[in-house]
């Protein structure tokens, strides 16, 4: 071997393929860059985003009354039982003479606990409490305004001592929905074309959207009564229960492709 050949760089450290390897390394990068920028600034210049607004009026056709028996310091827990179950059998008999069937009326609450009077901060027995609690689903009330407040105050008159809260619905709210859905999509169309007319581009096809119900029923706060208002019923008397007018109000975002 001579000694020329001795100090002759390996095929890897020649000058000529490492500047290939760094050259490579920067096409590779700036190929990646180009790529990154194209996926993550242009495409979004190319789209636009419309919110369309709907609001449809309903009126209520089905009420939920809940209402019961409270009972305090009973004798016994049996003494409790007995006069809660004369009660509430007295309620459910005056309901639906009222009208509302049997299969509209159910429990969704009912407990028996002793109850303890504080006397020199002792705890004293002082007998047992009784509370059950029905769910009453009074229906076509579109049709008949007064039927709330008459199954509340024929409760009441029975033994009832608790209205605990009314809450309205509508029965085709699922269609209620789609209706302002396809209200919001038209309104959100219509704006599109309004700006994209000022604005000088084209609208191209439909690439995704959006909805978010605003206001619906069973998004809506229940009206509550204590039975110790002008709204509530007590002893027998029960208070007018209007029913009104709601709103579903729903919200469609549309994005677009444009040119």
């Amino acid at each position: 071997m001579q000694l020329g050949d001795a100090i002759q760089p390996s095929g890897w450290r020649r000058p000529s393929v490492v500047l290939g390897l760094i050259g490579m390394i920067l096409i590779a990068g700036i190929v990646v860059a180009a790529l990154f920028r194209d996926r993550v600034v242009n495409n979004p210049q190319w789209q636009v985003s419309v919110t369309g607004h709907a609001e449809v009026e309903y009126q209520p056709d089905t009420a939920n009354v809940s209402l019961g028996v409270q009972l305090n310091k009973a004798a016994s827990a049996e003494a409790a039982l007995k006069d809660l179950n004369q009660r509430t059998e007295k309620i459910i008999s005056a309901v639906k003479a009222a009208g509302i069937a049997e299969s509209d009326i159910q429990t969704h609450g009912f407990s028996i606990f002793s109850h303890y009077d504080y006397i020199d901060n002792t705890s004293v027995p002082a007998g047992y409490d009784a509370s059950q609690q029905l769910l009453i689903k009074v229906r076509d009330i579109a049709g008949n305004k007064d039927l709330v407040s008459r199954v509340v105050t024929e409760a009441t008159k029975a033994g009832a001592n608790q209205v605990n809260d009314i809450s309205f619905e509508v029965s085709n709210a699922e269609d209620l929905k789609q209706q302002a859905r396809l209200e919001a999509i038209a309104d959100a169309k219509q704006k599109a074309g309004t700006l994209a007319n000022a604005a000088g581009v084209q609208l191209k096809k439909v690439i995704g959207w959006w909805d978010n119900v605003i206001q619906a029923p069973g998004l809506n706060q229940p009206m509550y009564y204590d039975g110790k208002g002008a709204g509530g019923a007590v002893g027998g008397v029960g208070g007018a229960v209007p029913i009104g007018v709601q709103k579903i109000i729903i919200e469609i975002g549309v994005n677009y492709r444009i040119k």
